[in-house]
């Protein structure tokens, strides 16, 4: 017997008691549970076994078996290891030779990794027709006995102990050990009245010292305004690590040197080398600057000051740079540590410029953080992080070598970034078996993390309407359009003209998407209206684009003109339903001529500024880099580039227009058509396998069809929400 005693864990405990391992009615080797009256914890002591007894009956060898259990309990008995698929279907009847074992015998088999699916090659079938009851057919595999040990030194049972909350973990120990354990109960009276008065006594302790701090600080109350507004987090405040950050793997990789500098500073420091001072993270907004910040802190297991830009800047001169002084100080008491400054550019905006006249708080405020930067040493472990999405703006003098000297791009996510950070949400969630995040990940091209955070509460939040017991695929493609695009307008009164309209001119898109080479492919088309438009021709990408050829930009030019030729088809007319195409054709061909170089008259050179964001006070004005002989030839190139993709559509859809009625008939029975249906069209004129009728959800009385009302001079009509649009992938 050893004489040592193994701690376990309650979930170890229970994994040895399923396996067997533990001796229950035994009275050389008791299993004793031990409590007391006023402790949380229960003690439970006992040996284990080498290798689990076997009854008649469990020779070594292959059987057929089944089990009845509870269909909750399935999931946490057969543990990750075992493949299993859950199934309504009767359970078929039990053979000759089927073993029948009770739950306790089919825990024990499951435990030891003894239940084989029927079919070696596929999961196992669990049956369940009532939901409640599961019976599963397996085979159990049980291995030959292994040879006793040459040397029987150390191989007998050996002690354990667990500790078990009783809050938690009561019912189900009393349900687990029964009448196999010998229960006592250890009246200790001084640990009782520990436990009893031990809170009242800290509770009037701390009210004392709470009113003591008051009656010092009572004299001083009007010098705490210029105390800083860092909120410290302690090491233990809503942890977070690296683990915990998905989809920026470079800005981790950059920043991992700052959390080596906060664990070992003098690993640096004996070399002669100095950690930056200050780090500048830039990126779109939602892509996770300040929880990559919070994750530095957490790895280094440090303290973190967090505070916002505007909250230096106040209605009195010198407030801000109090606060400044007052947060360094602060820094340097907590020392190593990280002070993050979330929004800077609220601060740190570039000074002499502005309408009227600087901001002389504001430039103080910054002044004084300039002097603090340049005036503490980074041996003392205090590191500034700093984030914003406008480093434009910012002042030349933060981002000088010796302050913020090192500038980290938090870029949007690709394609695997974005699977990433949907594994790390779908935590949080139910989600179904077998769902492919990565199907979602490539339909969601320039997401951030907060807006695929969002698509997965919007997806668990669809699931818990339609009564669900698990997220599935469909309610993520649904979230996903309603977060990019907006929600379905099902109740939307639209007369027959102008859903047949709509039907048409998706249809020129889509029949333009599917024919033309060197478009990307096509997702979906509906006429279902969302957000602000009737209808939409959706495509995305194989993968994350970050270039754009001069054959695709020209494809792309065609097929969004194919809206308006179709539509006229069935109207005979123009309307206003072309709006959003017009404007994406005009901005495309625009950034071809200006910015791309795709144009042969006007050659590699770039007009104008791009599409750079305008600081107002730094650009009032704007001198146009080229004269007004080359405005007048930037001008016919792009009608140039625009007509042409014009006729081009016209040609190819006045040539089959017979298929571009069968797509908008089809857009008018089934309301939405993915890619595949739209292929069956085109080549064999019919769907292999058409989508189910549309079933529109009821809409409440209160939003029921009501008379439109008449345009005034007061209020005119502006034209209503787009016909039609076509949307994908940001270029």
């Amino acid at each position: 017997m050893s004489s040592t005693i193994q701690s376990l864990s309650f979930a170890q405990f229970r994994e040895k008691w399923d396996q067997g391992l533990v001796y229950r009615d035994d009275a050389k080797f008791p299993l004793k549970v031990t409590t007391q009256d006023s402790a949380y914890n229960a003690v439970i002591t006992g040996y284990l076994r080498n290798s689990p007894e076997r009854g008649p009956g469990e020779e070594p060898g292959t059987k057929p078996i089944r089990a009845t259990v509870r269909t909750q309990d399935v999931p946490a008995i057969l543990g990750q290891s075992v493949a299993f698929r859950l199934t309504s279907e009767a359970a078929p009847a039990p053979g000759v030779e089927t073993v029948e074992l009770s739950e306790a015998g089919f825990r024990q088999a499951a435990a030891l990794g003894e239940i084989k699916s029927l079919d070696s090659k596929g999961p196992l079938t669990v049956y369940s027709p009532d939901g409640n009851l599961a019976v599963i057919v397996a085979n159990r595999e049980i291995p030959p006995t292994p040879a006793a040990p040459a040397d029987p030194k150390g191989a007998g049972p050996k002690q354990f102990k667990v500790i078990a909350p009783v809050m938690m973990l009561g019912e189900e120990l009393g349900k687990l050990l029964n009448d196999n354990g010998i229960y006592e109960a250890n009246n200790d009276f001084l640990k009782s009245a520990i436990f009893t008065f031990l809170p009242v006594l800290l509770i009037v302790l701390l009210l004392f010292f709470l009113f003591r701090q008051q009656m010092k600080a009572a004299g001083r109350g009007a010098m705490s305004f210029g105390k800083s507004k860092a909120r410290l987090l302690t090491r233990d405040h809503n942890k977070v690590t690296f683990k915990d950050v998905a989809g920026i793997q470079e800005a981790k990789e950059e920043l991992w040197e700052i959390v080596d500098f906060l664990r070992d500073p003098r690993k640096f420091q004996k070399l002669g080398g100095s950690i930056p001072k200050g780090v500048l993270m830039v990126g779109p907004p939602g892509t996770g600057k300040t929880l990559l910040a919070r994750a530095i802190a957490g790895e280094a297991d440090v303290p973190f000051f967090s505070i916002s830009g505007s909250d230096f800047v106040e209605m009195f001169v010198g407030v801000g740079a109090s606060r400044v002084r007052d947060m360094f100080e602060q820094g340097k008491k907590h020392a190593p540590c990280l002070i993050f400054i979330d929004e800077i550019d609220a601060v740190g905006r570039h000074r002499g410029h502005g309408m009227g006249g600087g901001h002389d708080e504001r430039e103080q405020t910054l002044n004084q953080l300039l002097v603090e930067m340049d005036g503490f040493d980074t041996q003392e472990g205090v590191i500034i992080i700093a984030a914003t999405n406008r480093p434009d703006v910012l002042d030349p003098a933060l981002l000088r070598p010796g302050r913020f000297d090192r500038q980290v791009t938090v870029s949007l996510p690709d394609v695997n970034g974005r699977e990433e950070i949907l594994r790390v949400h779908v935590k949080k969630i139910k989600l179904a078996p077998g769902t492919d995040l990565g199907i979602i990940a490539r339909g969601t091209p320039g997401f951030s993390g907060a807006e695929l955070a969002n698509l997965i509460n919007e997806a668990a939040l669809l699931a818990a309407r339609r009564g669900l017991s698990a997220v599935t695929i469909a309610e993520m493609e649904e979230a996903r359009d309603k977060v990019r695009w907006g929600r379905e307008r099902r109740s939307l009164a639209m007369s027959d003209k102008e859903k047949t309209g709509t039907a048409w001119h998706e249809a020129g898109h889509a029949y333009l998407n599917m024919v033309l080479p060197h478009t990307h492919p096509l997702h979906k088309v509906t006429i279902i209206p969302r957000g602000p438009y009737l209808g939409a021709t959706m495509y995305l990408p194989d993968g994350d684009k970050y270039s754009t050829q001069r054959k695709e930009a020209l494809a792309n030019l065609v097929m969004t003109m194919g809206g308006r030729i179709a539509e006229s088809f069935i109207t005979g007319d123009v309307s206003n339903g072309a709006s959003g195409d017009i404007r994406q054709a005009t901005s495309l061909a625009r950034h071809m001529v200006c910015e791309w170089g795709m144009s042969d008259k006007l050659g590699m050179i770039e007009y104008g500024d791009g599409d750079n964001p305008v600081f107002l006070a730094r650009d009032v004005s704007r001198s146009r880099n080229y004269s007004e002989d080359t405005a007048r030839v930037i001008d016919a190139e792009i009608k140039r580039f625009i007509d042409e993709a014009y006729d081009h559509a016209t040609e190819v859809l006045t040539t089959n227009k017979d298929k571009v009625e069968l797509i908008a008939n089809a857009l008018l029975e089934y309301e939405t058509l993915d890619a595949s249906h739209i292929r069956d069209l085109i080549e064999t004129g019919e769907m292999k396998n058409p989508p189910s009728a549309p079933k529109p959800p009821p809409v409440p009385d209160e939003f029921r069809k009501k008379p439109a009302a008449k345009p005034t001079e007061d209020k005119p009509d502006d034209g209503g929400p787009l016909p039609g649009e076509v949307v994908g992938a940001p270029a």
